[in-house]
């Protein structure tokens, strides 16, 4: 019972380290933690939470808020939706498919928060899916024109949809720092664009 105190300070570096697979830092939490708690706890952590990207914050896990909003195309109406979403912080995840009848739409999640991503890391947190080729990717921080980070990215994503290549777009912070990075920093878009045919929308959504 007298370890008790400890409980706080391990969920905090729990969490901090599934978001950034910091050892050290949990390390120094564990090691002051009776050695049962200490061993059940490296066990679970590798039998049970693999690294994912963009799965959790320095505040825990990132959850589904909005599931599968379609859009027809980038217009007007997609882009202040996006809007809406970026401006209070929400992460976006987006991509194009090609409906049963030929047409492209856009298929958006919402996530509870954005997940940061370290200075020097890559730009990105939302992984490329295995066996995809990605062709190039871009990021808000390129854009050369006078177009907002949300249009720079729709305009990027409409030229590549145009050539019939599969698209995705998502949010992030890109941090100040490569430790503790969870805040500080610049808000960026990043758009993958994959040699890789537009695909079919899936049934059911």
């Amino acid at each position: 019972m007298s370890d008790l105190h400890l409980t706080r300070e391990l969920v905090s570096a729990l969490n901090s380290f599934l978001a950034d697979r910091d050892e050290s830092a949990l390390g120094k939490v564990l090691d002051r933690i009776p050695k049962p708690v200490r061993m059940a706890t490296q066990q679970y952590l590798k039998d049970k939470c693999p690294p994912m990207l963009g799965a959790f914050t320095g505040y825990g896990p990132v959850e589904v808020v909005r599931e599968t909003v379609v859009f027809g195309g980038i217009d007007e109406e997609l882009e202040e939706y996006l809007e809406g979403a970026y401006t209070i912080g929400l992460g976006i995840r987006m991509s194009n498919e090609r409906g049963r009848n030929g047409g492209v739409g856009w298929v958006i999640r919402l996530l509870s928060d954005e997940v940061s991503a370290p200075a020097s890391g890559e730009l990105r947190t939302w992984a490329v899916p295995a066996g995809a080729k990605l062709l190039h990717t871009w990021t808000s921080k390129q854009r050369a024109s006078g177009a907002g980070p949300i249009l720079g990215a729709l305009q990027v994503a409409a030229d590549a949809t145009d050539q019939g290549r599969w698209v995705r777009i998502h949010t992030l912070p890109h941090s100040r720092y490569d430790v503790d990075f969870e805040g500080s920093g610049t808000s960026e878009f990043v758009v993958d664009v994959f040699d890789t045919p537009i695909p079919l929308e899936r049934q059911g959504e």
